[in-house]
């Protein structure tokens, strides 16, 4: 190992909250409060603490506040502790999105995507009409929307991955929508004039889940690696909640569209071999690498927010400590191997 290992929940949240100078500097010039909707989400509660912590040093004045269903029991009381404020809200109700508090920036995270292909109707209202709601009760606010690399569809692993010019291409009803919720928010934005950056996010990563720790899972109870997809892109989710904030200061009309995830292509195959070794397990593959997958090309995102602090190389010791110490699971596969859009 050539990094120290993480060793428990509170350290995990702790570097994944951890703001950088580029942050704190970011939040600095722009005053007034920080809204983020649909906070409960995988990544929402340390980006949450992290806008907190960033804003505590930089000496301004401002309130946090993370929007949610709050179903999971505990999570508004944690945040909480952490000085986050929070609002238990259904976003799809009228009357209580037009009860929220205004603000000047606004992080946009509700999305549907598990389940996308059982319910193709939900994940359409969720994905596209609720955006428009949003954009219209925060006509007057800086926008920060993610996205999906999915919406590119497969291309050559040789081309080095998509970049935000490319044409779309999604394929399955999850991609769809998540094209339309693009269109929704770069009509608003057009119409209102509402400053907006929308993250076309590649799989962000930590101990708990993320590709990696799929990987790393299957490695460690004896499972065959699928190869079908053969070639990933990932990010460390503590860097991906730090370009986050970064893009408040590159939101412009229509949108800024910005591809965020780590700088590197990873191959599976070299991946699950390098858990193997770090874990001591042997490695088994089914299938073989076809010559395309779902990759994004992050240079012009990462020259505009900064580089990751975190290389893949660390993040996959990480994971695999963490999972050879049987740490904690969020349980929620990101089924990257899809090659059908199906979720």
């Amino acid at each position: 190992m050539n990094s120290p290992a993480i060793e428990n929940e509170a350290r995990l949240e702790e570097l994944l909250s951890e703001p950088t100078e580029d942050v704190i500097e970011t939040l600095s010039r722009l005053p007034g409060d920080i809204l983020l909707l649909g906070v409960a989400g995988k990544m929402g509660p340390t980006l949450a603490r992290m806008a907190r912590r960033a804003a505590d040093a930089a000496g301004i004045e401002r309130r946090v506040i993370g929007v949610s269903r709050f179903s999971t029991p505990g999570s508004q009381e944690d945040l909480a502790r952490h000085g986050v404020e929070t609002i238990a809200c259904d976003l799809m109700n009228d009357g209580e999105l037009a009860r929220l508090p205004d603000a000047p920036l606004v992080v946009y995270m509700t999305g549907r995507k598990f389940g996308s292909s059982d319910d193709a109707s939900a994940t359409w209202a969720m994905n596209t009409f609720l955006p428009g709601m949003v954009a219209k009760r925060y006509r007057d606010s800086r926008i920060v929307a993610f996205s999906s690399g999915n919406i590119y569809g497969l291309v050559p692993v040789s081309s080095g991955g998509s970049r935000e010019e490319d044409p779309l291409r999604p394929v399955g009803e999850y991609a769809m929508t998540c094209v339309g919720r693009e269109r929704i928010l770069e009509a608003f934005s057009r119409i209102q004039q509402t400053p907006m950056a929308v993250l076309r996010l590649n799989y962000a990563c930590e101990m708990r889940y993320g590709v990696l720790v799929d990987l790393a899972k299957k490695i460690w109870a004896g499972e065959p690696v699928d190869l079908a997809m053969g070639y990933l892109n990932t990010i460390w989710q503590g860097d991906a909640n730090a370009l986050t904030l970064r893009a408040f200061e590159h939101t412009a009309t229509p949108p800024t569209i910005i591809n965020m995830t780590g700088p590197e292509t990873l191959s599976v195959r070299e991946l699950a071999e390098r858990f193997g070794q770090l874990m001591n397990r042997p490695v088994h593959f089914e299938g073989k690498e076809a010559d395309t997958a779902l990759l994004n090309d992050a240079r012009a995102g990462l020259k505009r927010l900064g580089s990751p602090r975190i290389k893949a190389e660390t993040l996959v010791e990480w994971v695999a400590d963490w999972v050879a110490r049987g740490g904690k699971s969020l349980g929620k596969p990101t089924h990257f191997e899809s090659r059908d859009g199906a979720f």
